[in-house]
């Protein structure tokens, strides 16, 4: 699969449109270009295996929905372009509670004991903001690597993955794809069914990580299971001119507790940055 040259920021691809193929090659191309494979991960100082990660190639594509989206919300405009300029890798799984006990061990950082907290492969959960941002910095003093959050716009620039549907997987999706409050569906909403039955059932908890199919960038679960915090204060729309809240950061993606129209690609949900919830984990970006 031949690359061109690395492109300069004039020459930055708007991905919207570009069939999967050329995607893919975008994705394999930024890759190639800094030695990398696609699917990677960094050792531990102990030599173990870091989070698995997946390159997300340079691009611009519009972040946000437009009022004609079923599920649309003020707070996601006005729609507008993001221009990634440079590549960066991102979890292929939200941290789990596996991953941050090594932290917990390593750092003597403790779970509050009067909370619930996930074990094994589920999303770590009853964490802070700060917490998470912790883990990062612990974990790029492991591996020697830049660690940090994902701003709103990577996340959603990673999560659709060229796409301009309201999930990465097209226009609609069902409990099959990924784990929402299955009683508030998304196609039954839009087609305002009164009657139904739910198509799987319901499950009151976050699933194992990679239960559900990725996207076409290899990311799983990006819509669904649990919010994802990132590191951009909340505003109260995409308008730069709404103030920002310190104490309050974007989270993205939608969780099992709520409804499908809230893990679209374009939602978004304000969360307390000293929040803790059973819904609430993070992955990693890793610079490049």
């Amino acid at each position: 699969m031949p690359c061109s040259d690395p492109v300069t920021r004039e020459e930055i691809p708007y991905l919207g449109g570009l069939s999967d193929d050329k995607l893919l090659k975008l994705q394999w191309c930024s890759a190639k270009a800094l030695g990398l494979q696609v699917h990677f991960h960094d050792r531990l100082a102990n030599g173990a295996p870091g989070p698995e990660l997946f390159v997300i190639p340079t691009g611009q594509l519009e972040f946000g929905s437009s009022s004609r989206e079923f599920g649309h919300s003020r707070m996601e405009e006005p729609r507008q372009l993001v221009n990634i300029d440079k590549p960066f890798a991102l979890g292929r799984f939200t941290i789990t509670a596996q991953e941050c006990a090594c932290f917990q061990a390593a750092s003597g950082w403790q779970f509050r004991s009067d909370l619930l907290f996930s074990n094994g492969l589920h999303p770590v959960m009853n964490i802070r903001h700060s917490d998470a941002e912790a883990y990062c910095l612990w974990l790029g003093a492991q591996t020697g690597e830049t660690y940090r959050l994902p701003t709103e716009e990577e996340w959603e620039y990673a999560c659709r993955a060229g796409s301009t549907t309201p999930f990465h997987f097209g226009e609609s999706v069902s409990c099959k794809e990924v784990h929402f409050d299955s009683t508030l569906p998304y196609e039954e909403q839009k087609q305002k069914k009164r009657f139904f039955l739910p198509k799987c059932i319901p499950v009151t908890r976050s699933l194992p990580v990679g239960s559900m199919a990725a996207n076409l960038w290899g990311l799983h679960e990006m819509h669904g299971n649990v919010w994802e915090m990132t590191s951009t204060p909340w505003r109260a729309s995409h308008r730069y001119t709404d103030q920002a809240d310190s104490s309050a950061i974007v989270t993205k993606g939608g969780s099992w507790f709520d409804a499908a129209v809230l893990a679209r690609s374009a939602s978004r949900m304000r969360r307390l940055k000293d929040e803790l919830d059973v819904n609430l984990g993070f992955r990693v970006l890793r610079e490049l």
